[in-house]
């Protein structure tokens, strides 16, 4: 199992179980274990137009869709990954 390295608080990680913070990791997270939210992810081509598709403000451990410390370029991947 991954770990948060440098410290064991989520929030103050430098990764986060291979993702670049825990915000990036619990959205990307939701995207796969959620059906709902897996379906619209195969639906749309990156991560903005997946956004547009929600009608949730947080996930369901409280991140924010669009918190600002996301790495959109890490969930463009993923959503790329989806796809595949």
């Amino acid at each position: 199992m991954n770990y948060p390295t440098k410290t064991d608080n989520p929030s103050k990680a430098t990764t986060y179980n291979g993702w670049s913070n825990y915000e990036t990791w619990n959205v990307a997270l939701w995207m796969d274990n959620d059906y709902g939210n897996y379906l619209k992810a195969r639906e749309s081509k990156n991560y903005q137009e997946f956004l547009s598709r929600l009608h949730k403000k947080l996930t369901g451990d409280g991140v924010s869709w669009t918190d600002p410390k996301l790495n959109i370029q890490e969930l463009d991947d993923k959503i790329k990954e989806l796809n595949s």
